[in-house]
């Protein structure tokens, strides 16, 4: 079925209000922010591993991480089962659930790590790739999307070089 305009929008406030109270609870005094290890921009303090941060960190992880991860989880797995019974692969489905535990996952180790030990040390410089990385997974995302996606990579392939790319015929009984 289709994506109804109503349900899209819905969708959408959903996720900015969703964002934006996970934003606003460090400046309300659950949790808080400070400035990075390379003081370049504000992440969640893990400096202090107080019962504050503690239990911000756990509510955190697991409406932002464990629950997206357990949805992307089971919707790909129904999209998988759907391309097993016609046979068509279009993508690979486990590849999302995968960039979201690389991007994400060490962040997340790091601040758990945190919660019941001092990272402070950890030279800046090393806790910044964990940050850094989990940065990434939009653009990460986008390409694993884009490139991922048979008629996505044959659009790119068109607009990058102006041919298109004729979808070659497979035998369905050799497979």
């Amino acid at each position: 079925s289709k994506l109804q305009w109503s349900t899209a929008i819905s969708m959408m406030v959903f996720a900015w209000l969703f964002a934006a109270f996970w934003s606003v609870m460090p400046l309300l005094g659950w949790g808080e922010y400070d400035y990075e290890p390379l003081r370049t921009c504000c992440t969640l303090d893990y400096s202090k591993g107080d019962r504050n941060y503690v239990t911000f960190l756990f509510a955190l992880s697991i409406f932002n991480f464990m629950i997206p991860g357990f949805i992307i989880l089971t919707a790909y797995q129904s999209i998988h089962q759907k391309f097993k019974k016609t046979g068509q692969y279009k993508f690979n489905t486990g590849l999302p659930l995968k960039t979201l535990v690389i991007c994400w996952g060490p962040y997340c180790l790091l601040c758990f790590y945190a919660a019941v030990e001092n990272v402070m040390f950890i030279s800046p410089k090393y806790r910044m790739i964990p940050a850094i990385i989990a940065k990434s997974a939009p653009t990460v995302d986008a390409f694993v999307y884009a490139l991922g996606n048979e008629n996505y990579r044959g659009g790119i392939w068109q607009f990058l070089t102006g041919q298109k790319i004729e979808k070659a015929e497979v035998d369905n009984k050799t497979k």
